[in-house]
């Protein structure tokens, strides 16, 4: 899959899927304890996420690798080491090796399929921001309340660290990817 043009200044995230054979998956286990040591070696790299499929449900392993700039990220997809373990890895997969790379938030605001064009910044802008406030508001309501239920003392630091938790989280896997599927004909007209 060709790269998309990513601006540098704002860091650069690839967003890898494979689809692992179902008799492979210990051997695929295997190999991200190989290759993902020598990712978050990389000269660049950031972050480092890995949501691995529902039994039963899905056979799909999204890697999401975060790096500085896009020269760093671009190293590291064409550099001889991850290549030589791409090929490793290819008899454990359904397909190719999938990728997407994008800079910034840019991931949320990208359909499947992921050759779509991103939406203009404004856009990806007021649609964050309109997504954060309900939940900057109404999740502190939830989380303290259960973290006083749970025994955790009264402590901003701690509390703002689970209500940030949680708001990320809403964002990732709740929010941003119906939000985004909704407002679709705004957001990339």
């Amino acid at each position: 899959m060709t790269p998309s043009p990513v601006n540098n200044s704002d860091g650069a995230t690839v967003v890898i899927t494979h689809r692992v054979r179902n008799d492979k998956q210990d051997e695929y286990e295997r190999w991200l304890e190989e290759i993902a040591p020598l990712s978050r070696a990389s000269p660049g790299h950031l972050d480092w996420h890995m949501v691995r499929p529902i039994p039963g449900i899905t056979e799909t392993y999204t890697v999401i690798i975060r790096f500085d700039t896009s020269e760093h990220l671009k190293g590291w997809m064409e550099s001889g080491e991850r290549k030589r373990l791409i090929e490793k890895a290819q008899p454990l997969l359904v397909g190719a090796d999938d990728f997407y790379i994008s800079s910034g938030l840019d991931f949320w605001f990208t359909p499947a399929g992921a050759k779509a064009k991103v939406p203009v910044r404004w856009k990806q802008y007021l649609l964050t921001w309109s997504a954060i406030y309900p939940l900057a508001l109404g999740v502190p309501f939830a989380v303290s309340p259960v973290l006083q239920l749970l025994g955790f003392p009264a402590s901003r630091p701690f509390t703002t660290l689970a209500v940030t938790a949680v708001i990320v989280f809403l964002m990732v896997y709740v929010v941003m990817p119906r939000y985004t599927r909704l407002v679709q004909r705004w957001l990339f007209t």
